[in-house]
């Protein structure tokens, strides 16, 4: 009775509300786009006036335009995202790969700051290396849902996945965009140990991946400049330690609280890009300890119902499909924070859904709302009924056990079992025997 009346005591969710992974992700989400958008305007009001459009009001503008659109994809997409989005996968990623060549195409591409990265003109410019991000998540989880068995055996099975991701990240360093392919890689690392690759797996991809890396910062002279300007930026604070050093001050002039909102220095006349990759030294300055303790609890708060929503999933697809979507995000977020803080080299990675960037934006809505169907108990009809079943295990959000380890516990459970039934027949018939003998003595 006391159990009976626990579990009639015990609050139930209303039939239709959303799970509570589904409300952390959508207010997380929410506080951090408005917070972007405070602070977009922000660090972009005062270059702006002085600038061609004489505007204060110029980003904010364009914030505001792309976000309503990117609310409204992720709205659609929070409906029946997997389900849709599933079977387009080779489209996209095909989509994904025409604009990456197409950026490279001479006259195609724009060019700023010696980077050909975006395609387009005025406002409505495409960063293909942003619409790849989500592709390569796509693919992945497409992939390693259709063919489990990928991930037990050697590196050369997870060679259709690696050979894509392989592929699309030489063509976004070529832009150049060396930012950006890392996050592809860490993001791919990340989706391949939810999947239950082995760590020795990882850790020798991880291992080429970073002997590749440090080629080409040693063949490029200005990656070789950021890298010594992160190691000593004191020792050319005008030239290679510039940016981190004017980060550096922004934070430390900001204190706990900060100097108030608008009321910063450094970015009017001294931080490069404020409103893009360096507006983490903005909110430093402008809303102190304070300020980064909410903008990284945010963080916080996206991964952990992310990441529940992975182990939550109905299925493996949907499975992996958050857990790659959560660490893209995180995996640029703490990229971009490291580099704010000095704690990595700075490459050019905007934060998301806060700093200003029209196609960054679109795309992280978009991932959003693919995590929200995920939440709702959105699933994708398997590619392969055959190859893929609701009780495919993943390693890491399922607590532990690798897909190849399953059938040989269930094999154990079932001799046990059966060991178990029989020793207690065996005792019973013991007992039974027993029982007769003590009749007939006593008759």
């Amino acid at each position: 009775m006391s159990a009976l009346s626990l579990a009639r005591g015990r609050p139930r969710r209303k039939a239709g509300a959303p799970p509570i992974e589904y409300s952390l992700l959508l207010t997380a989400t929410l506080c951090l786009l408005a917070f972007g958008v405070v602070m977009v305007f922000s660090a972009s009001s005062t270059t702006a006036l002085l600038g061609s459009s004489g505007d204060s009001a110029y980003y904010l503008k364009r914030t505001l335009l792309f976000g309503a659109g990117g609310l409204l994809l992720m709205r659609v997409l929070s409906l029946r995202g997997a389900r849709l989005i599933r079977p387009l996968t080779p489209v996209i990623v095909l989509v994904a790969f025409v604009l990456l060549f197409a950026v490279l195409a001479p006259g195609i591409g724009v060019v700023v700051n010696g980077a050909r990265r975006w395609i387009g003109a005025g406002m409505f410019q495409v960063q293909p290396s942003e619409v790849a991000k989500l592709a390569l998540v796509l693919y992945g989880a497409h992939l390693l849902a259709s063919r489990p068995r990928m991930v037990t055996g050697r590196v050369g099975e997870l060679m259709p996945y690696l050979g894509v991701v392989g592929f699309a990240c030489l063509l976004i360093f070529l832009e150049p965009d060396l930012g950006t392919a890392i996050v592809c890689c860490v993001t791919t690392g990340a989706m391949l140990l939810a999947a239950g690759v082995r760590l020795r797996t990882l850790a020798l991809l991880g291992a080429g991946i970073a002997v590749v890396a440090l080629l080409a910062i040693a063949i490029e002279p200005y990656r070789m400049q950021r890298l010594t300007g992160f190691l000593h930026p004191s020792g050319d604070p005008s030239a290679a330690g510039y940016q981190a050093v004017q980060a550096k001050i922004a934070l430390g002039s900001g204190g706990f609280f900060g100097v108030g909102l608008g009321a910063s220095l450094q970015k009017a006349f001294y931080l490069p890009e404020a409103h893009t990759d360096m507006i983490a030294a903005v909110i430093g300055e402008e809303l102190g300890l304070f300020g980064i303790s909410m903008l990284v609890g945010l963080y916080g708060l996206f991964g952990y119902a992310g990441f529940r929503t992975a182990q939550r999933a109905r299925d493996r697809y949907g499975k992996l499909l958050a857990a790659g979507l959560t660490s893209m995000v995180l995996v640029q977020a703490m990229i971009n924070l490291f580099a704010v803080l000095g704690l990595a080299p700075l490459t050019g990675v905007p934060l998301p859904f806060v700093s200003y960037g029209n196609s960054s934006l679109l795309v992280m809505l978009a991932a959003v709302g693919l995590l929200l169907n995920v939440a709702r108990g959105g699933r994708a009809a398997a590619a392969s009924p055959a190859r893929e079943t609701a009780s495919s295990r993943l390693r890491v959000v399922e607590g532990g056990r690798s897909p190849r380890a399953e059938p040989t516990r269930r094999r154990t459970i079932a001799r046990s079992g059966t060991k178990g039934r029989n020793s207690r027949g065996g005792h019973g018939g013991t007992r039974r025997a027993g029982a007769r003998r003590r009749r007939r003595a006593s008759g």
